[in-house]
This record gives C-alpha cells, structure tokens and sequence, in this order.
C-alpha cells in the first residue's frame, strides 16, 4: 500500500501566539511530533504534500469571511509554515515526493488537484498532521474517505482552538471513518 502525508496548514496565523486565527498552545505543542512525521516521511520517500491555506486579503465573497478573521493571506507570514516545519520545507522543496499545494477551502481535495497527484503515484493511504482537527483536517478526511483512500491520523499531530471539537473529531475519524487513530 502506498502512502502520503497530507500535511494541513502548520502556519503562523494558525499556531503562532500572535496568528490571525491561532490555535495556540495546543498547536505549538504538536510541533515536534508533526515535524518528526514529516522528516520520516521525506527521508522515506513517501510523498508529502504541504496543503496550505490560501486568501486574498480582497475577496469578499469567499465564505470564511463570514465566519473568521482575515488568515492566511497571500504574500504575508502568516501564511508561512510555523516554527521548525519552514526549515523542513526550505530543505526538502526541491525533492520530487514533496509537493506545496495551496488551498482555498477547508478540504485539501476541494478546488485542487491533490487526487489527480495521489492517483498518479498508486496512492491509496492518506496520513494527516496539522490544523485545525475539526475544520480542515476534517473536511479533508471526509473527503479522503469519500474518495476511497485508507485514513491515518495522528493524535499529536493535529490540533484545534475548540479542544471539544479536536476530541470529537478524533473519534469522527474512528467511528465513521475507519481512520486508524495513533
């Protein structure tokens, strides 16, 4: 079975202390263990694929600005990889199995070209890390799922500002998904 680390908006704006829409601690927490995963990952030969947030600061129709403050807005560093996971990147931006991939909804697979990328390479297992457990992590999973892949989540690795909701969603991803927790 061949597998990919879809790893979910680890940016300033979303972990940072001071980001447009942190998640805070708990984000800063799961920095070493989602960093750990990632370098495994690359060194492995796995692909790894960054699905990263992307706003424009003008786009007054986009639904999130009904729902959020202004985030993850192109050209700022608030939309840059939080803390050891940019020097990750930096490093491993060239390789072929690592692929930057902006988003502009919750779902990683939404408006994007991430299924095309993981059906080219005979990937059935989708492993996610990142932010937030019950937004985008979420939605991405719901839609791993829909589109047949096997889910893996790793529990230290993802995080949200509601802990009800990241606690909820962990189960989500078990119960009605078939995920494999870790």
């Amino acid at each position: 079975m061949k597998k990919a680390l879809i790893h979910i908006d680890y940016t300033n704006d979303f972990v940072a202390q001071d980001g447009a829409l942190t998640c805070g601690e708990p984000g800063q927490q799961i920095e070493a263990k989602v960093a750990e995963i990632t370098k495994q990952f690359i060194e492995e030969g796995d692909y790894v694929v960054f699905a990263i947030d992307l706003h424009n600061e003008h786009d007054a129709y986009h639904p999130e600005t009904k729902l959020f403050p202004p985030h993850n807005i192109q050209h700022t560093e608030g939309r840059h990889l939080y803390g050891d996971i940019q020097g990750i990147y930096e490093e491993s931006k060239e390789k072929d199995n690592v692929y930057w991939m902006d988003k502009t909804r919750y779902s990683a697979f939404a408006g994007t070209d991430l299924e095309i990328k993981l059906r080219e390479r005979g990937i059935t297992e989708v492993h996610l890390v990142g932010v937030c457990t019950d937004i985008c992590v979420l939605h991405t999973a719901v839609d791993a799922y829909n589109k047949g892949f096997t889910i893996v989540v790793y529990k230290d690795a993802v995080a949200s500002f509601n802990s009800a909701g990241h606690e909820w969603a962990l189960t989500h991803f078990e119960t009605c998904m078939g995920a494999t927790v870790r």
